[in-house]
């Protein structure tokens, strides 16, 4: 049997004396869908950071491929494929669309090939590629969406961890973003999506956990979590 691509055990996190994450273990198999859900304050921007490793555990441990890499640094986490599509986009307003893209392809591990995978990500998102001199800043907001995944690929992600991805886009732009997450996904990378579109996440992942004040409370299927009446009481309303 293969290894998971990623494996979480009993991770703690605090801010301060404030525990942000408290025992929290999860399984990501390599090539799946897998999805964090829970309502703001949950944790689940923390558990992405923690994994990335712009913060660390204070117990606990994080596998990639079965190497631990849990004190590793931000920089090498990303040597190892793992990129994410942060919260908020955190673009580089002052420069262009090129330059953001180009600061996207700046790991050793794909420098060498930044040219070809901006040519990708132009005939991916041809938006990008009309305004490819235009400062990232003037961008609408599914447009710098686009520009955030973008600089993600150049790195040549494996796995690819998105913060809240359809946030502050109208649900026309959310659902092309949620289009796009998918074909990602059928390209064969593995997917760690975090949002609070909780039935647009239960019905694309494989795998799903809900989180409630730093805890996993629930987890299964995406289509078993749909027919869950807790889940379906606390987050769809019905």
């Amino acid at each position: 049997m293969s290894r998971p691509a990623l494996q979480v055990s009993a991770l703690d996190g605090h801010y301060g004396d404030a525990q942000a994450l408290a025992g929290v273990s999860l399984t990501i198999e390599a090539g799946s869908f897998v999805s964090v859900i829970g309502a703001n304050g949950a944790g689940k921007t923390t558990l992405i950071r923690t994994i990335a490793g712009m913060l660390k555990p204070t117990r606990g441990e994080i596998l990639y491929r079965g190497r631990r890499i849990d004190g590793l640094d931000p920089a090498d986490i990303c040597e190892l494929g793992i990129l994410q599509v942060p919260e908020g986009r955190l673009i580089f307003p002052s420069l262009t669309v090129a330059e953001n893209l180009d600061i996207g392809g700046s790991l050793r591990r794909t420098r060498a090939r930044r040219r070809q995978n901006m040519a990708d990500v132009f005939e991916m998102f041809p938006r990008l590629a009309e305004r490819r001199r235009q400062k990232a800043g003037t961008l609408s907001g599914g447009e710098q969406q686009m520009l955030a995944i973008g600089r993600c690929l150049m790195g040549e992600p494996d796995l690819v961890m998105l913060d809240e991805p359809s946030l502050g886009l109208a649900p026309n732009l959310a659902d092309e973003m949620f289009e796009i997450v998918g074909w990602l996904h059928r390209e064969g990378r593995t997917i760690l999506l975090v949002e609070q579109n909780v039935e647009e996440c239960l019905a694309r992942s494989d795998r799903a956990y809900v989180m409630e004040n730093g805890r996993i409370v629930l987890e299964g299927r995406g289509a078993e979590l749909m027919a869950d009446d807790r889940l379906r009481a606390a987050y769809l309303g019905l």
